[in-house]
């Protein structure tokens, strides 16, 4: 897709959205690209709000990112909504086209999958999700395209394990569910997906096996969890939510500049001195 080409201008939406590192990477990019015309802001946005955002943006504006609560109440607003977006029902990212369509993707998904190829992971045989909300939709999207197996979903709630059954049909995936209560069982898959808020996985760090495979866990503050720290000091691979947070946001610039390849690490540098900060 092809920005206009007067567009200078791009923002995150979100509510909260006070502690997004979105506008550290984005400006960071910009900086390395030497786009010094581009900005990029915060906005404070819930979907109440929403439309009449939208509504009010001029042909400065090349794309936002977006943020909870937006990313599937934005779908109704867009003219276009990419494959890999409809397949999880689920917009991180719109952009705003030459010929003046709004379109929606969801970069969360092939960022996932980046972020566990720079750390050498091209496939795994069966993998593990800790959670079942709207980012372990995506982990299992992004699973689709590198696990060759089984995934066990690991829930709180029949719910929820229906949930996450019916996104595997969805998504080709062979999905099994189980309780939360036997959370322990999936640190020994070859590759765990923690997709679970802060503090919820820290009782588990005691039950880390002694030769551990990957955890990618989409947390990145606090950072590290009690589950990434134990993990590490025990060997294993440690695949973090600023990993993620870093490679979507790439796929972001691109699309929203057309500059390609977007500077991964000046964004990667920028974001851990921010975190640092806090």
């Amino acid at each position: 897709m092809t920005v206009r080409a007067d567009a200078r201008r791009a923002a995150v939406l979100g509510s909260p959205i006070a502690h997004s590192l979105s506008p550290v990477l984005h400006r960071a990019a910009y900086r390395e690209l030497g786009l010094a015309d581009r900005s990029y802001d915060r906005f404070e946005v819930d979907e109440e709000t929403l439309p009449g955002f939208l509504g009010g943006l001029g042909p400065e504006w090349a794309g936002l990112s977006l943020t909870m609560p937006l990313k599937r109440a934005v779908i109704p607003l867009l003219d276009t909504v990419t494959e890999t977006a409809a397949s999880v029902e689920a917009v991180n990212t719109v952009v705003f086209t030459e010929d003046g369509r709004r379109t929606g993707d969801n970069t969360d998904i092939p960022g996932m999958v980046a972020a566990l190829r720079e750390r050498g992971i091209e496939q795994v045989e069966s993998a593990a999700i800790l959670g079942a909300g709207a980012t372990a939709s995506s982990a299992l999207a992004a699973l689709a395209r590198i696990c060759a197996g089984e995934v066990v979903a690991y829930v709180r709630s029949a719910e929820r394990a229906a949930e996450m059954r019916r996104w595997g049909e969805r998504l080709g995936v062979e999905v099994r569910t189980a309780d939360w209560a036997d959370a322990a069982e999936a640190l020994r898959a070859p590759l765990v997906i923690a997709t679970t808020p802060a503090g919820t996985t820290d009782a588990l760090a005691a039950a880390v096996p002694e030769r551990p495979a990957t955890l990618f866990d989409v947390l990145y503050d606090p950072w590290p969890t009690g589950l990434a720290a134990r993990w590490s000091a025990y060997g294993g691979a440690v695949v973090g939510g600023l990993d993620l947070l870093v490679h979507q946001a790439v796929l972001q610039v691109e699309q929203m500049t057309g500059c390609t390849p977007a500077p991964l690490d000046a964004m990667r540098k920028a974001g851990e001195h921010a975190l640092a900060a806090r």
